[in-house]
């Protein structure tokens, strides 16, 4: 029976042949904010801008910025170049296609002309094209790109199919079918979730987007949500709640979700910038299982207007090509400190961390992030608790010391906006104790969420 076990073997490595060669990458980029005006030596005090634009005379009172920019200012050419070489020289074989979630222009050149506004987002998109020579580049319109969509749909037409340019140029929103693969890329127009509930650009799109979530979920396929801002609260917010604080007007966000949790099955991740943060979220259905998650990866820009800057950063995710089941990322970053104090040096983009490793994780599932969010929780007298681990990468190292940057009040609020999407579950949830919401044995149902009575938060960080 030798010819058996032969049989076995030839079996056993045409099946790990096969899948290994279903391994594939993408990266994730967001939020570069690219402001055309800044030039090295510009002023950080006055946004690093060059001198005929910031008014100042005195050279003596400008605190001059590196050649990779500032903290207190968006990103220079020369970070975003850094960042492009990062990625081509880091990963740039088998990379299927590239997510680019919106805000390539810095809000400071809002005043510029059209024109002129277009002639910086085709630098980027020039710049993008020429390092994915081999790849597509899927993009998302941010609340801070220009809204000029026929003009943004010429730009990337080397990207975008014919079917996908005509709803890009009708509402902002697209659809990528890849032919013989299961998984599907769906990118949304999240600037539509600030209109009114009755705005018909905000209607037709939801009627649109539960139109080819059905039509995928008759034909088995995967999908992919795609967008600039994602649903739900800001986790690094330190105050009340307040309209700042959130992304989507609360009719949208509602619609969001339901549509999330229809078509769980078939929505095999979500991803998402436009907050500067390194963090996620979780959605329940209505039995309080979890059922999806969304990714919101860090930006580029170093500047952040609330609650302090970043440090630029970058993600490659490892995915099944066909069915888009997303197995690990590595996340990417620059210490801006030490790029611009190396003046003639490149840029070293670092490892930050490995996600499976760095959380001890086997999988990026609902329920392991779940999982990993109820630990956020729990106290740990050694002082290397899940949560501190975390607290380091949401601002990309700037905050490496959660017991002096992050008090009881703001972990709880990062729990919360994690795993309480919904923005009245998200308000209950910061009334209530971290003791009564931690769910490590049994998953907390929605309709007792809202009959945990509110008491002081307590956690205690070490």
């Amino acid at each position: 029976m030798w010819w058996l076990y032969l049989f076995g073997i030839i079996m056993s490595v045409s099946a790990g042949r096969e899948a290994y060669e279903r391994i594939g990458y993408f990266w994730h980029i967001t939020d570069i904010h690219y402001d055309g005006h800044v030039i090295f030596h510009g002023d950080a005090r006055k946004g690093c801008w060059r001198p005929d634009y910031e008014g100042i005379k005195s050279k003596a009172s400008r605190r001059h910025m590196g050649r990779y920019g500032d903290y207190s200012c968006d990103s220079t050419w020369e970070l975003i170049e850094s960042a492009a070489q990062t990625m081509m020289g880091r990963h740039n074989d088998n990379v299927e296609f590239v997510l680019w979630t919106g805000d390539g222009l810095s809000h400071t050149v809002r005043h510029l002309p059209d024109f002129r506004q277009m002639e910086l987002l085709q630098n980027l998109t020039d710049l993008l094209g020429k390092t994915f020579s081999s790849q597509f580049v899927f993009p998302a319109l941010g609340h801070d790109d220009p809204f000029l969509r026929e003009g943004l749909g010429r730009m990337w037409s080397r990207w975008l199919p014919t079917d996908s340019l005509k709803t890009f140029e009708a509402g902002g929103y697209y659809i990528i079918e890849r032919k013989q693969l299961k998984l599907q890329i769906v990118v949304l127009n999240t600037n539509l979730m600030k209109r009114g509930e009755k705005d018909d650009d905000a209607m037709k799109q939801w009627l649109w987007l539960d139109r080819v979530l059905s039509k995928f979920q008759r034909n088995g396929e995967t999908v992919y949500l795609v967008g600039h801002m994602p649903p739900g609260s800001n986790e690094r917010q330190r105050a009340a709640t307040t309209p700042s604080h959130i992304a989507y007007l609360d009719h949208h966000n509602k619609k969001y979700l339901e549509i999330v949790r229809k078509y769980a099955g078939i929505i095999a991740g979500q991803f998402f910038g436009h907050l500067h943060s390194d963090t996620f979220r979780v959605i329940y259905g209505e039995n309080g299982r979890p059922v999806s998650w969304a990714m919101i990866a860090p930006s580029v820009t170093p500047r952040r207007t609330n609650e302090g800057p970043n440090n630029p950063g970058l993600r490659l995710y490892k995915f099944d090509k066909d069915t888009g089941v997303v197995y690990d990322y590595t996340q990417y970053y620059l210490d801006l400190s030490t790029a611009n104090a190396n003046d003639n040096k490149n840029a070293e983009w670092a490892v930050e961390y490995n996600f499976s490793t760095y959380y001890s994780v086997n999988e990026i599932s609902p329920v392991s992030l779940h999982t990993l969010a109820d630990k956020f929780t729990q106290d740990n007298p050694s002082g290397n608790s899940v949560f501190n681990r975390y607290y380091r990468t949401n601002s990309v190292r700037i905050n490496t010391n959660p017991s002096t940057g992050c008090d009881a009040t703001c972990a709880h609020t990062h729990y919360c906006a994690i795993t309480r999407v919904d923005y009245d579950e998200f308000h209950q949830c910061m009334q209530t104790a971290p003791s009564a919401l931690s769910s490590s044995r049994s998953f907390t149902s929605r309709p007792m969420f809202f009959l945990i009575l509110s008491v002081s938060v307590v956690i205690k960080l070490v």
